[in-house]
């Protein structure tokens, strides 16, 4: 039995191994994919404390080395239940494989992308739509490209793909951005990015691969057809599909405090699956030290 299993190897999952291995409990870590969540898709980091210009891939991969030299024990399958042992002190986590018991449980499963809904856009993943600029853009350098969305993901998408395709559009609903001012400056002085605002990608043209976007003007109703090899879409983020048995808020966030602390005693949330109004690398790592703190105390209180 472990003291502690973690559901998810991001910022959040990876920063709770490390501080309950130094509060020397056993630790599983348990990650579908791959160590670092999100975050190492991110090319350069910018706004985290003392490691600026920082790839979101390195730093990732810094984290998860501290953890696994501290003792953290790794194993990539997916966390698909948990359920409470029949005497109340401990849990059973079931991935599709195995099963695994500890005494508190810490879901920092992340969140996955927002789709735009659109009818042919599972179809055309891998042909022209992408969620990711810095996995996927380098298949459309010099070709016409479109990116939806207007928060600091959509921008940074944006930049990076200015640096390699043709034509970058911004596809954005309202008339200003979310993202950073600095980001928005650079976007500016990009001559071949160019602005298309108070729109929305209302459909995905196709002949096999993505040819163009048809996007619609909010105020006015107009469509318009620009011409795209690609589409990044970057619309927002939605808590994964963990179906565990805790509460959750409507918007499908786990219901948890700042104490990280869910509806079931022994049971926490930390990081992007949690109900919270700042989604950042530092509020998620922030998170995965305070869940941690809190299981230590939690098992402490079974003696």
């Amino acid at each position: 039995m472990y003291d502690i299993i973690i559901i998810g190897a991001g910022p959040a999952g990876l920063t709770a191994a490390i501080y309950a291995r130094r509060a020397s409990k056993s630790v599983l870590v348990l990650e579908a994919l791959t160590y670092g969540g999100q975050i190492i898709n991110t090319p350069s980091i910018a706004n985290y404390p003392a490691a600026p210009d920082i790839s979101g891939f390195e730093f990732a991969t810094k984290v998860y080395e501290q953890a696994e030299a501290l003792g953290a024990e790794f194993v990539y399958e997916k966390a698909a239940d948990i359920q409470r042992s029949e005497n109340g002190a401990s849990f059973f986590v079931k991935t599709d494989e195995n099963e695994y018991e500890g005494k508190a449980v810490i879901i920092a499963a992340g969140s996955v992308n927002r789709k735009l809904g659109l009818p042919n856009e599972e179809e055309l993943v891998g042909r022209g739509v992408s969620y990711c600029a810095t996995c996927d853009g380098a298949f459309y350098r010099g070709k016409r490209t479109a990116v939806a969305g207007g928060g600091n993901t959509a921008l940074e998408d944006a930049l990076y793909l200015a640096d390699l395709a043709e034509k970058v559009y911004i596809v954005h609903r309202r008339d200003a951005f979310r993202g950073e001012e600095t980001t928005v400056n650079a976007l500016k002085q990009r001559p071949n990015v160019e602005f298309v605002l108070n729109s929305s990608v209302t459909k995905l043209c196709a002949d096999k691969k993505l040819t163009g976007i048809e996007v619609t003007d909010k105020n006015t109703g107009e469509t318009r057809e620009l011409a795209v090899d690609g589409l990044f879409v970057a619309i927002g983020r939605v808590p994964s599909d963990i179906g565990f048995n805790v509460g959750t808020r409507d918007s499908g966030y786990i219901d948890a405090g700042e104490d990280c602390r869910t509806n079931v005693p022994g049971i926490f949330a930390a990081g992007d699956c949690r109900e919270k109004e700042v989604r950042q690398l530092v509020t998620a790592a922030a998170d995965g030290a305070v869940a941690a703190t809190e299981a230590v105390r939690y098992i402490a209180s079974l003696r």
